[in-house]
């Protein structure tokens, strides 16, 4: 591996003056071109730092990589990989392959320089995402009053799982996002199946979520791991007779696995991606007990008959900046992109090191990017990036330096912004200030661990929640 100080080696008969029979003008010359090229190189082609590894071929690399990603800390297990530098890359079996958590090179990649990777690109991608978008237009300006049925039955559900006073938040926070997402999309709710259906459900997209984890570990291996479980077990035609949202998918795509495809995307995003940010909310929110009284005293502000209009929801700050900080700043609900792969071979114009100066990355780099590394990343979020503080979000500061789709990514960025923002903030919001309404005297569990930040079990599928789940008290 070359180093910026290493200097370019050249063959003797490229230079020397007795093979050019004393020409000294061609050697002038050659000697220039040489230094021209060495400065252009150690300027415009940045060497980036790499993995350090010690058996051939980096088998030891790989080793620790399926270790780490197999484990219950995932990401804790990768900082020391992202603690290199802002961008760096690993060699696997000849192979090199490029992360990053430097906002610039993240944003290229989301959107200033997205037509240069293949995240999402493409006619096909553009068609269905412009299609999606249109089943979201009449939910842009979704009323609270919307949410309420779910909301009394996620209180209703709280209250039946309650044992002895404690009841664990993060099962009761998935059905009701699914409630959500199926009253969305199909214009009944999840619980108006019967308990045995509801069951089925549950237990399959749970399967589906864990087996989509599985490949995105995977990454370019991921056709080792290919369970046929739900290949031909359910229909689309069976689905497309009962839901028009399929039928409009099928008009549109004529692909039976597109449609699967756009389904599970809103699905995912409407359960789970919701439903981690509502689990770590109440995660953070009991083990910092200051945090939970001034939200509270905030919350106190508003209607306890369920009529709070989007317009009061809008005045919780201090709400939104909890959400703030459970969401991309300390567990993002999304927490690693998988890998890229640049289109074409050129400098990637956008993309820096450390130092700010650019890298050139090959045609078919694998590129990642965390989120999780990211939102922790001190130089923004300060030397408390690991602390639950919503405050830093109060003043207004932190996310004009941190710069939505750059240094702070909550709902993704650029041309993949995520068409549900909207519709999941208000979703989110209003179960916590219902929940805290119904139940004021909320706290940790005794006996439950508080542990610093990074230190609990994370659960990995498509998104990232708390493996022990929530568990709280309520009286």
């Amino acid at each position: 591996m070359s180093t910026a100080n290493d200097t370019v080696s050249m063959p003797g008969a490229w230079w020397s003056p007795q093979s050019h029979s004393g020409s000294l003008g061609l050697v002038f010359a050659r000697t220039v071109s040489a230094t021209l090229l060495i400065v252009f190189t150690t300027y415009f082609w940045t060497v980036i730092p790499y993995v350090p590894y010690k058996w051939p071929l980096a088998l030891d690399l790989l080793k620790r990589q399926y270790e780490i990603l197999f484990s219950e800390r995932t990401f804790e297990g990768l900082t020391p990989y992202f603690n290199i530098a802002g961008t760096a890359c690993i060699h696997l079996f000849g192979a090199t392959g490029y992360f990053t958590t430097d906002p610039d090179n993240i944003e290229a990649i989301l959107s200033t320089k997205f037509e240069d990777y293949t995240l999402g690109n493409g006619h096909p991608w553009k068609k269905s995402r412009e299609l999606i978008r249109r089943q979201f237009v009449r939910v842009y300006q979704q009323s609270p009053q919307d949410f309420t049925q779910h909301v009394d039955e996620l209180l209703s559900r709280i209250s039946e799982e309650t044992v002895d006073g404690v009841v664990d938040l993060k099962p009761l926070m998935f059905e009701y996002t699914l409630n959500t997402t199926t009253m969305l999309l199909f214009g009944e709710p999840h619980s108006s199946m019967n308990r045995e259906e509801r069951d089925a459900v549950r237990d399959n997209f749970d399967y589906a979520a864990f087996g989509c984890g599985i490949r995105v570990r995977l990454a370019d291996a991921a056709f080792l791991y290919n369970p046929s479980k739900y290949m031909d077990e359910y229909g689309e035609e069976a689905a497309a007779e009962k839901y028009a949202f399929i039928v409009d998918l099928w008009k549109e795509m004529q692909d039976s696995n597109l449609v699967r495809e756009q389904l599970l995307h809103v699905l995912v995003a409407g359960r789970d991606s919701t439903a981690a940010l509502l689990s770590w909310t109440f995660f953070h929110l009991v083990r910092n007990p200051d945090v939970l009284a001034k939200l509270q005293k905030e919350i106190s502000s508003v209607p306890t008959d369920a009529k709070i209009t989007r317009e009061e929801i809008k005045k919780l700050t201090y709400l939104r900046c909890c959400l703030n900080e459970s969401n991309p700043t300390l567990i993002p609900h999304t927490p690693y992109e998988p890998p890229l792969h640049q289109k074409s071979y050129s400098p990637a114009y956008g993309w820096r090191s450390r130092q700010k100066s650019p890298v050139l990355l090959p045609k078919g780099a694998g590129i990642a990017f965390s989120l999780y590394h990211l939102h922790r990343s001190e130089e923004i979020y300060g030397p408390d990036s690991r602390k639950f503080r919503p405050e830093r979000w109060e003043s207004g500061e932190l996310i004009k330096k941190a710069r939505p789709g750059a240094g702070y990514v909550d709902f993704n960025g650029g041309p993949r912004l995520c068409l549900r923002k909207d519709f999941a903030l208000m979703e989110a919001s209003y179960a916590v200030i219902r929940v805290l309404q119904a139940y004021p005297k909320i706290h940790l569990t005794p006996g439950v661990k508080n542990e610093p930040v990074g230190a609990e079990r994370q659960t990995y599928t498509i998104g990232l929640s708390p493996t022990e789940g929530v568990l709280v008290s309520l009286t």
